[in-house]
């Protein structure tokens, strides 16, 4: 790459402006991370040093994209040596609370409790506190703690944001949650973020040394942030004002999970000498695809004005109108199927993209039907299998034992004749003492002397004690003996050695019967080792030394993303049909699209069209997100609905999508679709065709 490689003059305008506060407008399919990265490349031409350079983003996937491109612009220069900081908002909260979290009362080696865990915690708090699950259940409790958290709201505040009954015992649950994680020196994905702005608020100095780290500060999708990102970001940026952030407001589609698309649209506000520059070539689409989007996002009053245009030409969209639901599955998979037995594309290059959850059932069965390879995105992800969770628990033990739910998940996993007897009376005991159970095991010591707790091994004294059981006390030797190995030195022999010692491989033959079966499962936990192997390798060569606490962190990071590169490896190599949420698309792109359910209560969702009578602006995000899905097809876009499906059993009219209407530039009466049902009209881009 040659960093006076062509750019368009809107790219250009971006790329070139090196200080102050920027804001660009970066319409879907525009080049948004190609004016990004060589931004950051002309800062670092221009005598700013690399690593005075912080780029955020939201994803795993992102900030490597964004490493590999800057990378292959920076082998061009002198200063190639230093590398700018590029990482997820959640990547960069680590590393502050890494260097600060001591000051709110954390370990620094802090554990960063995954889904599982959370909900763990959750069930033993509102057991505590006396719940039953008809009032408030787990993944309630989950939701609403997030959404606060999301909204920056913590555990001592909460009451002010009370409304319902629910609430009052989701804010009381709160507090417990909060102070479960803080016992055992536990954080969860939200607290990152929450934790760091508490330490920036509380703590002046923090947030000057983290601040003056960076001379230059890019953020990414800036319409995602939500409360405590938008306000990390400002704090760092303030002292130099070299602010530049990248988004689309016509994309942001997560207020759901506390995206404020205010942040972008005020952005003015919080500097008012920001400049603004858009991006609107689109180079991924036709400009009939183009056309489309263009006319339905203009239906949204509040956004930053701004058009695309596309350079080619391509056929019109289509609107397919079926029967019922069922017509409408064989009707879309039929035209795939037609379409890639003329060799005419790829099964990889199709998607089908659907509003929610349940839409999917009906195209697997007739993708499997017509013998068409598929995947689901949004299954199980790689950390859901259960032996991964189970290397991983253990590692979270020998890392901080005082992690509850992680020593309660492999305390008998292999079975080591610690019974469930055993365990509920050193649960009851750490309950009653307000102590991580890991304090109240038995030691030899203790044991042998009826009792008498010594201070050993980090206990503490006086501490009641569970009843003697030798096979505890062989576990507890097995912890502390291969903690004191890893901790040493995490290496991947020691790994290895450790995952023997344990004997996980015959817990695995223990479970499972098939030969395949087995080997897939030991693989996965072949993968830990292998992401191991790399972390450690990646230490190295930065001159770091490899351990425990950073890897476990660096995984709980990853998520996903942790084996995306096998995943979509695989993806490709089996050259299956994608089926997947709108949400899930976003970022993505594909040659043929077809966006079927496009009728009201899907799409928009019944959510936004019942909350529309309190609110004007409801419905903005679900046409948004209607303006994503347009925008993934390159070259084909279909998009379909049903007149007519079950619902409880019992097959009801449905009413066509108002997006239909905005999108076609349709008028006349609301059962327009209906009318011409019987008809195959000529007009292009609003042609519904007749199907049985």
């Amino acid at each position: 790459m040659s960093l006076n490689a062509a750019l368009n003059t809107a790219q250009e305008t971006a790329a070139a402006t090196l200080s102050g506060p920027l804001l660009v407008l970066a319409g879907a399919g525009t080049g948004k991370t190609r004016v990004v990265t060589y931004r950051i490349a002309r800062l670092v031409h221009s005598g700013i040093k690399a690593n005075r350079i912080l780029a955020v983003t939201f994803t795993n996937k992102a900030a490597r994209e964004m490493q590999e491109r800057i990378g292959a612009l920076l082998k061009q220069t002198a200063a190639a040596k230093l590398k700018p900081e590029i990482s997820t908002f959640h990547s960069l909260c680590v590393r502050i609370l890494r260097r600060h979290i001591t000051k709110l009362g954390y370990p620094q080696t802090f554990a960063i409790y995954d889904r599982g865990d959370q909900e763990s915690v959750a069930r033993q708090v509102l057991k505590e506190i006396k719940v039953q699950d008809a009032s408030l259940k787990p993944a309630e409790l989950l939701a609403k703690i997030s959404t606060w958290k999301s909204e920056g709201i913590s555990a001592d505040n909460v009451h002010k944001n009370v409304w319902s009954a629910k609430d009052y015992l989701a804010s009381i649950a709160y507090g417990h949650y909060q102070n479960a994680l803080k016992t055992v020196g536990a954080v969860d994905f939200d607290d990152l973020l929450l934790a760091a702005e508490e330490l920036f608020r509380k703590f002046p100095d923090v947030l000057k040394s983290e601040a003056d780290r960076f001379d230059h500060i890019l953020v990414d999708e800036y319409q995602d942030t939500n409360m405590s990102q938008y306000r990390i970001v400002k704090g760092l940026a303030l002292p130099h004002r070299n602010i530049c952030v990248v988004g689309d407001d016509d994309q942001a589609i997560y207020a759901w999970r506390g995206a404020d698309v205010k942040h972008i649209l005020s952005f003015q506000k919080d500097w008012t000498d920001a400049k603004i520059v858009r991006l609107e070539e689109n180079y991924r689409s036709t400009q009939p695809i183009i056309h489309w989007a263009n006319t339905l996002i203009a239906f949204n009053k509040q956004r930053h004005g701004k058009r695309l245009t596309a350079p080619c030409d391509g056929d019109s969209p289509v609107i397919l109108q079926c029967r019922d639901g069922e017509t409408e599955a064989r009707t879309v998979v039929t035209r795939i199927k037609e379409r890639i037995e003329k060799a005419t594309v790829q099964p990889r290059d199709i998607a089908v993209l659907f509003r929610t959850n349940d839409q999917p059932r009906v195209f697997e069965t007739e993708l499997r039907s017509q013998k068409i390879p598929y995947i689901l995105i949004g299954s199980n992800s790689f950390f859901d299998r259960k032996e991964v969770r189970d290397v991983l628990a253990y590692l979270k033990v020998l890392n901080r034992p005082q992690d509850d739910v992680s020593l309660l998940r492999i305390i008998n996993t292999p079975p080591r004749g610690i019974g469930q007897t055993a365990v509920q009376k050193m649960t009851e005991v750490s309950v009653a003492a307000n102590k991580p159970i890991w304090e109240t095991l038995n030691t030899p010591e203790s044991s042998n002397s009826g009792g008498n707790n010594n201070n050993v091994s980090g206990m503490l004294p006086s501490m009641p004690s569970a009843p003697l059981n030798p096979n505890l006390l062989s576990f507890r030797h097995l912890i502390e003996s291969q903690r004191h190995i890893l901790e040493r030195d995490f290496s991947v022999d020691n790994l290895k050695h450790f995952i023997a010692e344990i004997q996980y491989e015959k817990e695995i033959t223990r479970q499972y019967a098939e030969e395949s079966e087995r080997k897939e499962r030991w693989e996965s936990v072949g993968e830990v080792i292998n992401a191991a192997a790399e972390y450690i390798r990646e230490s190295r060569e930065e001159s770091r030394k490899p351990v425990l606490w950073e890897f476990l962190g660096n995984t709980s990071l990853a998520g996903p993303d942790f084996t995306s590169g096998k995943s979509e490896t695989s993806r490709k190599a089996g050259n299956a049909v994608t089926l997947m949420t709108l949400h899930s698309a976003k970022g993505l792109e594909f040659s043929e699209v077809y966006m079927v359910g496009l009728e009201e209560g899907i799409l928009p969702h019944h959510r936004s069209i019942k909350a529309s009578d309190e609110d004007e602006f409801a419905v903005d995000e679900e046409r948004r997100l209607c303006y994503v899905g347009i925008t993934r097809a390159k070259r084909r876009l279909t998009v379909s609905l049903a007149l007519n499906r079950f619902k409880w059993g019992k097959m009801c009219p449905t009413i066509p999508s108002r997006f239909l209407y905005e999108f076609t530039e349709q008028t006349g009466s609301p059962n327009y679709w209906r009318a011409i049902a019987g008809e195959v009209p000529q007009k292009q881009s609003s042609s519904p065709e007749k199907t049985a």
